[in-house]
């Protein structure tokens, strides 16, 4: 089991994320205001609180939401998780799409924190039933 620790959004790609109080995920598209939805395959994004922690540990000061993630997870290892795995929060349904990503040049998150996991630890879903996620939300693993 996990737990939601952190929802974030951003109206333009490449830049750090603001936290908000909740999000609304809709189905087939992403997270609503948010810049990533869309109907691709990087609706939404996730982040581990502990690979986050880790990073903070070498002595930088982060926000939730400074790697571009739009949630930050507690407790389960995203980026062990096959392509297909479902997570679910309620009624809130969301397919694994990919593990990582190419970063081609450095984005704002790089020049501001001096590295970015995102690439490394990041993982993105597709969004197969939407609804409202908050911190303090259980997330699961229901299929790998």
């Amino acid at each position: 089991m996990g737990k939601i620790m952190a929802v974030c959004t951003s109206d333009r790609k490449g830049i750090q994320k603001e936290r908000q109080k909740e999000i609304v995920l809709l189905e087939d598209y992403g997270i609503d205001k948010d810049a990533h939805a869309g109907k691709w395959h990087r609706q939404v994004s996730l982040l581990s609180y502990e690979k986050i922690e880790a990073f903070k540990a070498k002595g930088v000061d982060l926000k939730d939401g400074a790697f571009g993630e739009n949630i930050v997870v507690s407790g389960i290892d995203l980026s062990s998780l096959p392509i297909g795995t479902i997570l679910k929060s309620e009624e809130v349904e969301l397919e694994v799409t990919q593990i990582g990503k190419k970063c081609h040049h450095h984005c704002e998150i790089y020049k501001v924190v001096g590295d970015c996991i995102m690439p490394r630890e990041g993982i993105f879903t597709k969004v197969i039933k939407g609804g409202i996620l908050k911190a303090g939300d259980e997330l699961n693993v229901v299929e790998e």
